[in-house]
């Protein structure tokens, strides 16, 4: 949703038009929704596919397949690909794991993918370093960047707060839960890829540097302390009386 909301902010700052809720709304659900329709259709689709055949090696294939192939047709068909693919990734790892593959495909396929986050993620801190030299040398923007930071926090604190707060107003969830949704809120690859993917203009090096202090700082303080920050909740939360 996240990637969903911030291309239609884009699309409209480059249309040039005056942003509107109705437009918004109109490319909010041509995004989403069709890339909800896609993914149920891919997702359909190399379902049964998988189902019909027991080979390892073509069903590794088609899930490559679903998520280059799926992503190229939704840039055309205006839905959003992420969308897409996430729909289809829930199929697949869920019907179709459980219902159109053998052990030895499930066993692959698992080591395939994960084979591949490990290296999307290593690619990922390589564009965290690269991005520092596309981020001009102004102390302003490092000034403005650290800023940015109590504000990310801020705004996670409220979309989590506020929907605990709706879905049971009567129940105490502790520091635990709370703690664990806005501590462990851990920007880093999508946050990185939008920033990188804008066009260039005026506003593209300020965003550029308020992104990489703020992933900066939730990779290696929040990611670094999270681990412990919980372990002393949840000590301090068996220690308390009930």
């Amino acid at each position: 949703m996240g990637v969903v909301i911030f291309t239609i902010l884009l699309v409209s700052a480059l249309s040039g038009e005056p942003f509107s809720i109705g437009h918004a709304a109109s490319l909010f659900a041509a995004e989403a929704g069709g890339g909800v329709v896609l993914g149920l259709v891919i997702g359909w689709i190399a379902f049964r596919l998988m189902r019909s055949i027991d080979d390892y090696k073509v069903e590794v294939l088609i899930s490559l397949a679903v998520v280059m192939g799926g992503y190229a047709i939704a840039r055309p068909l205006h839905a959003s690909g992420p969308v897409a693919m996430a729909v289809a990734g829930l199929i697949i790892g869920n019907a179709g794991v459980a219902h159109a593959m053998s052990d030895t495909t499930r066993d692959y396929l698992h080591k395939f993918w994960d084979l591949i986050d490990d290296i999307l993620n290593t690619v990922l801190f390589l564009l965290i370093g690269l991005e520092v030299v596309t981020i001009p040398g102004d102390l302003r923007l490092v000034v403005l960047g650290l800023a940015a930071i109590p504000l990310a926090l801020a705004a996670r604190s409220i979309s989590v707060l506020l929907p605990l707060c709706a879905i049971r107003p009567g129940h105490r969830y502790g520091l635990v839960a709370p703690v664990t949704l806005i501590w462990g809120g851990l920007r880093g690859g999508i946050s990185i890829a939008l920033a990188l993917g804008l066009p260039d203009g005026p506003a593209r090096p300020v965003i550029l540097a308020a992104t990489y202090l703020v992933v900066l700082f939730s990779v290696i303080g929040q990611g670094g302390t999270i681990k412990g920050v919980l372990e002393r909740l949840t000590a301090k939360n068996e220690g308390t009386p009930a």
